[in-house]
């Protein structure tokens, strides 16, 4: 590179242009720009939040289809299974997110908490209103005699601490298991035909 520009100025060592005149110096060689159609292009998804105590919208769906099979109560045993099948599907469609069988599981098994608090509330009550009236034995006997034989024999084990205890477990085992066992089948039809299981 010379030292002098034709204009007559001194150059300052590796510079691109004169100082004085502005003539360039020498060729300035620009990086070609790399094509944008290359790059792919990558959504992000946000991960779906899990199903427990803590996710609300689970909750929610999940107090809902409690209610519901309680009030089906004429419906042992199935509505209980339902429950959970129903919170799962119900899920499924107000959040969008499709539910692994893990997932649907779990939402059983909150709907089946929930469910076993509320029959259990419902229990006590009737038990409480029962005693405080003066017990089974206080009702007039055409009332004792029009009742289920079954129901009055419940009623009976129902005045002993044990046999409440022993019917709350049995209880919470049903209820619990069959609403999880229908989480996770409606997780496994809801997520049918869809796309990847989060």
């Amino acid at each position: 590179m010379p030292d002098f520009c034709t204009c007559g100025a001194q150059l300052v060592p590796d510079a691109l242009f004169c100082h004085k005149c502005g003539r360039p110096l020498r060729e300035i060689v620009t990086a070609e720009p790399e094509s944008t159609a290359s790059v792919p292009i990558v959504t992000v998804v946000p991960a779906p939040p899990p199903v427990n105590f803590h996710n609300r919208m689970a909750v929610r769906v999940a107090a809902l289809m409690a209610v519901m099979a309680t009030l089906l109560f004429f419906l042992p045993y199935l509505n209980w299974l339902a429950a959970g099948f129903f919170a799962a599907l119900l899920y499924r469609r107000r959040t969008g997110y499709l539910l692994s069988l893990e997932s649907g599981v779990r939402l059983g098994w909150i709907t089946g908490v929930l469910m076993f608090v509320i029959v259990t509330i419902l229990l006590t009550a009737t038990v409480a209103l029962v005693t405080a009236s003066g017990g089974f034995s206080a009702l007039p006997p055409e009332v004792r005699n029009a009742l289920d034989p079954r129901f009055q024999e419940a009623m009976k084990t129902l005045q002993s601490g044990p046999a409440i205890a022993e019917l709350l477990v049995m209880l919470f085992m049903f209820i619990t298991l069959l609403s999880m066992a229908g989480g996770a089948l409606g997780a496994k039809l809801s997520g049918r035909g869809q796309g990847p299981v989060v």
